[in-house]
């Protein structure tokens, strides 16, 4: 080994150093040639750059000598790397020409095969003469492969060294730069020469918070500290910025000289993507955290949902247990029908006890076993429809005809869309109400008897008088008597005739048809009535729905209100007519602008030969009453200082 650098002779040692084969190291060509002449060399690691002779030369005064010819010589340099040079290397003898820095493992393959190929050919001088020359043949063609594969290995560790992302730095145990590969100037910004022989803490930051005097003997105590361990570190660029690293620090020892290899990698991408991981971990710690306070929100809400579903179960429960008691205990008959498939799902206790069918007879049954039909008209009961307490009659087991109100509503059991049906059994009230009714008849025939015989007997007095003065006197009556008479008997006749109109078992002929009609067709008796009298008359009609009425009835019931509004006002008042549609109902107005009524009379107003008037027969409003009940209609009076309102009420559902 040749070179005019105990440095570098150091570092070939380091490199070659083996038990196979024998090191010999010259500073200088002179010295080079000494040791050639004392002892024999397998191969010649030979440095271009040297004072006094230098490679070539050196390598010229070699191949002179016949003894050391065929030394293999390999030049190395760091400097002369032109072609020009490289040419006259191997012109001069040499066999390669290697370039620092070089990868040390190529090299120690190389030394080795030429140490093989020294001592096969020391051996192979043993051999005879035809042996020899075969083993030479080898030899060169061993040499030849040998040669080739460590030119491929050198431009591959060259290749290597150039491409290698990270930055490889040799520096001694005081920290001066040895070598660095070509990484250096992508990295840091340096070219190779500028670092040789700094200090390798110029490549670094001192990475701590407290003041320290010495930064580079820090940085190369810490780096020495950390050897076979990979640390994270700060490095300095040539244009002084700052960049991240992971650094590894390996060591060796060469010719008793501790060598430390760095191995730097720039990680700023790495840590970017971290400083985004980072950012996104908190990120999502902040969105777990909201999630998790949403989370415990919803929980919360939920906890109440379910206590209070808990209550709304328990409390339904308890209603379903209500219900079911009171379906039970109810002394109403209940029933709860399919509406899909037409059949009793159940019946209370009241139900059975008083249709006379069991449970078993009527479960699953068409819903019209009690052929339940409405009381006035006998149409059958459409169940599908709310109803409110429409009178029917129904048919027990037995065939016995009861009477009833009739409720129904549509419920929903298990998604099951059903309908309640709730039966009011009035038989009884409807036997103590015709029983009632006959006793009030008998008492109101007694009233109307005395009322009739009273009535009756002043004109039957008077003719009768009349007709005993014309018995005893033969002369003929005068014609004033006679029509006093006739009078008399036509008003007899007229009481008569009215009360053969509150009989209640008198058959209305009703025909659907619009009330208007008819108030529009006496309109002009009753306005000449009220001109008479210096009174007036307006009507306000609104568009009504036709119902069944009986057109006679109805005319003497609005002539008999109306001439009773127009005889209790003085003249200039005002009598009003009017009808319009409320709810469920056709209402007929008829307001005047008398002086009012009197409670005590108020209270006895419908009583059969009641009257205020002086020639009032006292059975007008008792018609009224009359006829409003058989068309089932309600009559309702306000009354005051400014006058007088009967309300006549036509119920729609009911008057069909």
């Amino acid at each position: 080994m040749v070179d005019d650098h105990p440095e570098n002779l150091l570092a070939l040692r380091a490199v070659l150093t083996s038990p196979n084969y024998h090191l010999v190291s010259a500073s200088s060509g002179k010295e080079a040639l000494k040791c050639m002449l004392k002892e024999d060399f397998a191969v010649i690691l030979l440095d271009v750059q040297m004072p006094g002779l230098n490679g070539f030369e050196t390598a010229e005064l070699i191949k002179e000598r016949e003894k050391t010819r065929y030394i293999p010589i390999i030049f190395i340099t760091a400097i002369s790397q032109d072609i020009e040079h490289v040419n006259r290397g191997y012109s001069v003898g040499a066999i390669d020409y290697i370039f620092k820095p070089f990868n040390p493992e190529t090299l120690r393959q190389k030394i080795e095969q030429f140490v093989k190929i020294h001592q096969k050919h020391e051996e192979s001088k043993l051999l005879g003469e035809w042996e020899h020359s075969i083993e030479i043949k080898e030899i060169n063609q061993e040499l030849d492969r040998t040669t080739l594969n460590l030119r491929r290995s050198e431009a591959l560790s060259k290749v290597i060294g150039e491409t290698l992302m990270d930055t490889i730095v040799t520096f001694d145990e005081n920290g001066h730069i040895l070598s660095v590969n070509p990484s250096i100037q992508r990295m840091f910004g340096f070219n190779e020469v500028e670092l040789l022989g700094k200090h390798v803490g110029e490549l670094f930051k001192v990475n701590t918070e407290e003041k320290v005097e010495n930064s580079q003997s820090f940085i190369l105590f810490s780096m020495k500290a950390s050897i076979g361990k990979v640390i994270e570190a700060v490095a300095l660029r040539k244009n002084g910025s700052e960049f991240p690293v992971d650094v590894q620090i390996g060591e060796t020892i060469i010719e008793g000289q501790q060598i430390f290899v760095c191995t730097i990698r720039n990680v700023t991408e790495r840590k970017q993507i971290e400083e985004v991981k980072k950012q996104q971990f908190e990120n999502l710690e902040k969105i777990v955290a909201e999630r998790t306070v949403e989370l415990r929100m919803a929980n919360e809400n939920l906890q109440k949902e379910i206590e209070q579903r808990k209550k709304i179960a328990d409390n339904l429960y308890v209603s379903e247990e209500r219900f079911r008691k009171i379906f039970e205990s109810s002394p109403c008959l209940k029933a709860i029908i399919s509406i899909k498939e037409g059949t009793y799902i159940d019946a209370n206790p009241s139900w059975i006890n008083i249709t006379g069918y069991n449970y078993d007879e009527i479960r699953n049954q068409n819903i019209n076993i009690l052929n339940i039909v409405e009381e006035f008209n006998g149409d059958l009961i459409d169940i599908e429809q709310p109803n409110r307490n429409i009178r029917i009659n129904y048919k027990t087991k037995s065939n016995e005809i009861r009477a009833g109100l009739l409720s129904s509503e549509l419920i929903e059991i298990h998604k099951e869309i059903c309908v309640l049906i709730v039966i009011t059994d009035v038989t009884d009230r409807v036997l103590l109400e015709k029983e009632m009714s006959r006793l009030d008849r008998l008492n109101l025939i007694g009233e109307m008897a005395a009322g009739i015989a009273h009535e009756i007997r002043n004109p039957m007095t008077t003719v009768h008088g009349f007709l005993q003065v014309a018995r005893s006197n033969r002369d003929q009556l005068p014609v004033e008597i006679v029509d006093l008479m006739m009078d008399e008997l036509t008003r007899a006749n007229s009481i008569i005739t009215e009360f053969l109109n509150l009989a209640k078992n008198k058959v209305s002929d009703r025909k659907n048809q619009n009330l208007n009609s008819i108030i529009k067709a006496l309109f002009p008796l009753i306005q000449a009535e009220a001109l008479r009298s210096s009174k007036h008359i307006t009507i306000n009609l609104a568009d009504c729905p036709s119902i069944f009425i009986d057109q006679k009835e109805i005319r003497q019931l609005i002539l008999n209100i109306a001439l009773n509004g127009l005889d209790a006002m003085s003249p200039g008042g005002k009598l009003t007519i009017k009808t319009y549609l409320e709810e469920h109902a056709v209402v007929l107005k008829i307001k005047d602008q008398g002086s009012g009524m009197k409670p005590e009379v108020l209270d006895k107003i419908g009583t059969p030969f009641y009257t205020t008037k002086e020639n009032g027969t006292g059975l007008g409003l008792a018609i009224c009453y009359s006829i409003a009940e058989r068309h089932h209609a309600d009559i309702q009076i306000a009354t005051g200082d400014n006058g007088t309102t009967f309300y006549i009420r036509f119920n729609i559902e009911t008057n069909i």
